[in-house]
């Protein structure tokens, strides 16, 4: 008898309407100089657009490496202006993190801490959702650095989000996370269990800890919710102004839903490949989410009708 393969199509599925998704993640190597960071972005965006992303996707820290509170005084209008890039491309956008001085509900952090805030903006420039990063960044690493404790910096977030990405009358569920979020197996599997098929990841992960896990982390998060997750670091050395320097992983990485990586730039500095884009200022990565074969997978192996302990 010929055994037959488990993760067969089902003629008797209700097949989906919904068209596939291009999305993009992309690489920098943001300074302290937020002026030319913004120039790198706008490039990066177009650059993606061009490529039909219908979403994009920018790293943690995008406008400034380090000087946060500075950057996070200029909250409102580096969010207009991100907004303004994802109207003039016709493209949903990540702005994959900007330091916040107030909340969500507007109040004020009153011992001078600041929220790590992730946005997604829409093609009209409007600002669909805003994530605060819940989990901050808590490690000893044998690196220049030595230390790391975004909690002296940043206030955590208290709220999941999962956010609608409206294209063509078609809508996909959009989990939001950063960095040290994909950690933690519990958020990713709760933004499943409330309707993400797609997770972002902006990031900035330093070089030791993104050499061991990063693309481990990617692959792992996907499997754990059935969903892509898109990684968009920075990657490269990074000058302070106290000339100290920090180095970040890079290797910006898409995975797919079965935990495939479905594409990867495989270094962490941007001048090491041809097709780097820009002269090198940034590096893209595109997949195409298919919102079908996702929801084959997910029927063929329903690991969220089996879950007992959540």
């Amino acid at each position: 008898m010929t055994q037959s393969n488990s993760f067969t199509t089902s003629t008797r599925s209700k097949r989906s309407t919904r068209p596939e998704l291009k999305v993009a993640a992309i690489q920098l190597n943001s300074q302290q100089d937020i002026e030319q960071n913004l120039t790198t972005i706008a490039a990066g965006v177009a650059a993606a657009s061009d490529k039909g992303a219908d979403l994009v996707v920018l790293p943690e820290n995008m406008c400034s490496m380090g000087r946060q509170h500075e950057t996070a005084e200029r909250f409102d209008d580096l969010s207009a202006q991100i907004a303004d890039l994802a109207a003039k491309h016709q493209t949903h956008l990540v702005a994959g993190t900007l330091p916040c001085l107030y909340r969500p509900d507007g109040t004020t952090i009153s011992d001078g801490r600041l929220r790590q805030v992730s946005q997604l903006f829409g093609p009209d420039g409007q600002q669909i959702a805003r994530y605060d990063k819940i989990h901050l960044f808590t490690a000893t690493v044998s690196d220049d650095t030595g230390s790391y404790n975004e909690a002296a910096t940043f206030e955590p977030g208290t709220q999941t989000v999962v956010a609608p990405i409206t294209i063509d009358n078609s809508t996909y569920q959009l989990g939001m996370m950063v960095c040290f979020d994909l950690r933690f197996p519990a958020l990713a599997q709760q933004l499943r269990q409330v309707g993400a098929e797609l997770l972002t990841a902006p990031s900035a992960f330093t070089y030791m800890t993104g050499q061991a896990h990063w693309q481990l982390l990617l692959r792992a998060r996907a499997l754990d919710s059935q969903c892509m997750v898109i990684g968009a670091p920075q990657g490269g050395h990074h000058h302070y102004q106290d000339s100290s320097v920090r180095q970040t992983w890079g290797h910006a990485a898409i995975s797919r839903h079965d935990g495939v990586c479905v594409d990867e730039y495989t270094h962490s500095d941007l001048n090491v490949e041809t097709n780097a884009d820009k002269d090198m200022a940034f590096a893209t990565v595109m997949a195409t989410f298919d919102p079908e074969a996702q929801r084959l997978a997910r029927q063929q192996l329903p690991i969220f009708q089996c879950h007992r302990l959540a």
